[in-house]
């Protein structure tokens, strides 16, 4: 009897696509260890290019990285990595991510179009389907780590991520400026709605050392990030300096970190990196 129940169970879950995908999505998220969905609570606060270099630096500590590009509508991951080309397809059928190096492979929806300034005009339904297609139908492989590169504020990603991946924790990116930190809040309030573990805060563009006199210079003014995380209860995970070689780097699909391994900036992802890596 039991065995006749079970065959029903299965031929049911063939008949239903959505749990062959819910089943498929289980086996991929098995074969990683840990999750982070990199936040902010608006635009422009370099939410990608912390995304981009945090992936980077667990690489280069020897940690197998993939790097999971959910900002639909603008999609810069591949760009920052200085990725082309399409995403092929494995023996299994299963979409492979594209490597960048032999620690890091990345996925994006700018890889699955084929000219790359289309607009992708989706309702959230499409936006469901396409996140859980780039966990289940990926061949991710075993990894120590998975980054999630959301757009900014609370809507259609990030709040599917923590429906389909309920161990994710989060890491939310601010400026110091007061505007963001507002934002920011929002993001803490969300994080505490949907359950999902707030990693702790990065506070980017803080401090521009001047290329002539070596003066900081607060351009976004300074310490709002930690004392937000303080206020909040969360892990303040340290500050990342402004440097216009980062824009440059990005803009070229070159690696900061391998470019300029010894600046602050590399050093100050390089220490967020090794907190991360304390999880393993």
């Amino acid at each position: 009897m039991v065995q006749i129940q079970n065959s029903m169970d299965e031929a049911k879950k063939q008949a239903d696509p959505q749990a062959q995908r819910d089943a498929a999505v289980k086996d991929v998220l098995g074969r990683i260890k840990h999750k982070f969905i990199i936040m902010s609570g608006k635009g422009g606060v370099g939410k990608t290019s912390t995304s981009v270099n945090l992936s980077l630096a667990l690489s280069n500590l020897g940690h197998k990285v993939g790097i999971m590009d959910v900002d639909l509508h603008g999609p810069d991951v591949p760009r920052m990595l200085g990725l082309s080309g399409m995403l092929e397809l494995s023996p299994e059928r299963k979409l492979k991510p594209m490597p960048f190096s032999e620690n890091l492979s990345a996925v994006s929806i700018e890889s699955l179009t084929p000219t790359k300034d289309d607009a992708i005009i989706w309702r959230g339904p499409v936006k469901y389907s396409a996140i859980q297609q780039f966990i289940g139908d990926v061949d991710w492989g075993a990894l120590d780590f998975l980054l999630i590169d959301a757009p900014p504020g609370t809507g259609d990603e990030p709040l599917t991520v923590a429906q389909t991946i309920p161990d994710a924790k989060a890491i939310i990116v601010t400026t110091p400026q007061e505007v963001s930190l507002a934002d920011v809040r929002k993001s803490i309030n969300f994080c505490k709605v949907v359950k999902m573990e707030i990693f702790g805060l990065i506070e980017n563009m803080s401090g521009f050392a001047c290329p002539h006199c070596q003066a900081v210079i607060d351009l976004f003014g300074s310490g709002g990030g930690e004392k937000t995380a303080v206020a909040a209860g969360i892990p303040f995970l340290g500050k990342i300096p402004f440097d216009s070689e980062m824009v440059a780097c990005g803009d070229a699909g070159v690696s900061y970190q391998q470019k300029h391994s010894d600046s602050p900036v590399s050093q100050a992802f390089t220490d967020v990196a090794q907190k991360m890596a304390g999880l393993l």
